[in-house]
């Protein structure tokens, strides 16, 4: 069965609280950060575990595939200022 949101949030606050050696009065913060860590995991490719993260497609920006091949854009050159 999949925990819901609030199940997870406690968890991962729990835990937080753990790694900083359980501090007193810091519970909110460490709610505060477990919410804003499934927030960001919602809006992410990360599953909802935070265990697993979908690649994303990758993209090509410099140079162009074709036929699953890669070739690289052309090296660009330094223009130098001559002396007049």
């Amino acid at each position: 069965m999949a925990e819901t949101r609030e199940e997870w949030i406690k968890k991962r606050a729990y835990a937080l609280w753990e790694e900083e050696g359980y501090p007193t009065g810091r519970d909110s913060i460490h709610w505060e950060q477990a919410r804003y860590e499934r927030e960001a995991l919602e809006g992410s490719a990360a599953s909802s575990d935070g265990k697993e993260v979908k690649p994303k497609a990758k993209r090509t920006v410099a140079g162009s595939k074709t036929n699953g091949v890669v070739t690289p854009a052309p090296k660009r050159t330094a223009s130098r200022k001559t002396a007049s």
